[in-house]
């Protein structure tokens, strides 16, 4: 989508609120994306409101997406120079939600994965470059894996030891699996050792009814922030993962919001655009 297309659709169609924090999950397929375009996108989101862009990840299994000097650092500096503040994604292992299929696995591998991610954070400092706002752990959370109170123990215990040695505030995101209550559920997000929690509303993925979505949004307090989906899942949950984009919900209440994600937005559609077309 060419730019002034973008900025005529945001100045015909744009929302009454803006997106303001807008995840961007970033794909090896989006090297492949021109720097023109990149820029179109930059523009765009901030004609949309946003002001504040968390990237998921730096890091994906053994991908740098190019390191020091590669096209994610480019973007990003890109990003910046835009007006956007950076919180930025730690080491993600794509083998994660496999591996936390086995409670007693998710206690031992948690060390590894908060020292890789800690790693991350110091190679980031040290030559990203960017002025960094906050991290983000691009460890999700469930109440499925975590339904067992010792494993929330432990689990607190190693976050908290993490955050002390960071040097901007921690973000963390949660979905709701519908296993301890809605109550049970909020105290437990309230209670993390995090400067941030956000808490993904489900309406894209839908794997819980609307009804409960609805009570677990209405236990949280207003500290733990929300994450509108963008996007309704088209695929099977036992296929890789695929999504067409949505409209998200933009009432949060006294919660803090962001959008996920940038791909799914009309002036991030040349990302989606060219990751349907490597596949």
């Amino acid at each position: 989508m060419k730019r002034w297309m973008i900025l005529l659709w945001l100045a015909v169609c744009l929302p009454a609120h803006a997106d303001g924090v807008l995840f961007y999950q970033p794909l090896n397929v989006d090297e492949q994306v021109a720097e023109d375009d990149w820029r179109g996108v930059l523009d765009g989101a901030r004609t949309a409101g946003v002001h504040t862009l968390i990237v998921q990840w730096t890091r994906h299994g053994d991908s740098t997406f190019g390191g020091r000097d590669g096209w994610l650092m480019q973007r990003l500096r890109a990003a910046e120079r835009s007006g956007l503040r950076l919180i930025l994604g730690l080491a993600f292992d794509p083998s994660y939600y496999q591996r936390m299929a086995d409670g007693q696995a998710v206690t031992m591998q948690w060390y590894q994965w908060l020292a890789d991610s800690l790693a991350q954070q110091r190679w980031l400092r040290d030559h990203g470059g960017l002025q960094v706002a906050g991290w983000y752990l691009p460890l999700e959370l469930d109440d499925y894996i975590f339904a067992d109170a010792g494993l929330r123990q432990t689990l607190a215990r190693q976050l908290a030891v993490f955050r002390a040695q960071l040097d901007a505030p921690l973000h963390i995101s949660t979905v709701s699996a519908g296993v301890l209550t809605p109550e049970m559920h909020a105290d437990w997000l309230a209670g993390l050792p995090v400067d941030q929690v956000w808490w993904q509303d489900g309406l894209g993925t839908a794997t819980l009814a609307p009804e409960v979505l609805h009570a677990y949004r209405a236990a949280l307090p207003c500290s733990i922030g929300i994450v509108a989906e963008a996007f309704a899942q088209t695929s099977d949950p036992r296929e890789p993962f695929a999504a067409r984009p949505a409209t998200p919900r933009m009432d949060t209440g006294c919660h803090a919001r962001a959008v996920f994600s940038l791909r799914y937005r009309p002036w991030g559609a040349v990302l989606l655009h060219n990751q349907r077309a490597a596949k």
